[in-house]
């Protein structure tokens, strides 16, 4: 039986190793490129039943450069329903996504 210590010993191990693939995991996304446009992309987490001030996992994440992210007219945060009428909803991209990284 493992002792508390090496039980939080081993926690942190855990915990480490997940921050470590989920960042390597972000870096991946982030390098395919802007989904929409393939410019240089930052990370938009999708919110999907969670508060304001929770992000999602960040395995539910797509890559968007910041005028499709944040601040265009058609971004997913100032535009998203003329967004998702030329680009898909964000579970559908975050499928095809995954499709593609499983095939790289």
């Amino acid at each position: 039986m493992m002792s508390d210590k090496d039980c939080k010993d081993f926690e942190k191990q855990i915990e480490t190793m997940m921050k470590k693939a989920e960042k390597e995991y972000l870096n991946r996304v982030a390098e395919m490129g802007c989904y929409v446009c393939s410019r240089p992309a930052e990370i938009h987490h999708i919110r999907h039943q969670t508060g304001l001030a929770m992000r999602s996992s960040h395995y539910e994440t797509i890559p968007l450069c910041p005028e499709h992210h944040r601040y265009g007219k058609v971004s997913v945060h100032l535009g998203k329903k003329e967004f998702v009428k030329r680009y898909g909803t964000e579970q559908q991209i975050l499928a095809e996504i995954r499709r593609r990284l499983d095939e790289s």
